[in-house]
């Protein structure tokens, strides 16, 4: 229980520095941002429960909110985000169901079944968190383009950081 506190805690401030020092300073054209610390939520035990995990993705969000001048923004995205987890988690189930005591990784339940999982929750992240930033439909391709190739960048981190984070 310790260790896994601990753990969870090294990896959240891993992936908040990594996104408030690198990747918050990726941008190219204003398409394409990168927000890695999505999959801290991604990779929390399939059997935590609700209320925790949504006060961890609303604590998540905040601090991001805090470095990025974004008041709310990241914080309703994740939110958003650790809401429907459960629910992509439960479309997404194995066919054995999930192991007690287990978490989300593709060296347990696949690189496929990980990528699915992923895009749904990352997908959602990102509509949520680029449609409050334009507060309009008013340019609704644009915002989807920039979704899309965002999701496209930031799954492809998050596939890398899970290669790595097995790799230890």
């Amino acid at each position: 229980m310790i260790n896994n506190i601990i753990r969870y805690s090294v990896i959240l401030t891993i992936l908040i520095l990594l996104q408030v020092l690198l990747f918050n300073n990726i941008q190219f054209s204003g398409y394409v941002n990168p927000y890695v610390y999505v999959m801290f939520i991604l990779i929390l035990p399939v059997e935590i429960p609700s209320w925790l995990l949504l006060l961890l993705s609303f604590m998540t969000g905040i601090v991001i909110d805090l470095f990025s001048g974004t008041p709310g923004m990241h914080s309703s995205a994740t939110v958003l985000a650790g809401f429907v987890r459960p629910f992509a988690l439960r479309i997404n189930s194995p066919r054995d169901g999930y192991e007690a005591g287990s978490f989300p990784s593709m060296f347990i339940y696949g690189f496929r079944w990980f990528l699915v999982y992923s895009i749904t929750i990352v997908l959602i992240h990102h509509l949520a968190l680029f449609y409050l930033e334009v507060f309009s439909f008013k340019e609704f391709f644009h915002t989807f383009l920039r979704v899309l190739l965002s999701s496209l960048f930031t799954l492809t981190f998050i596939l890398l950081l899970e290669f790595i984070r097995k790799g230890r």
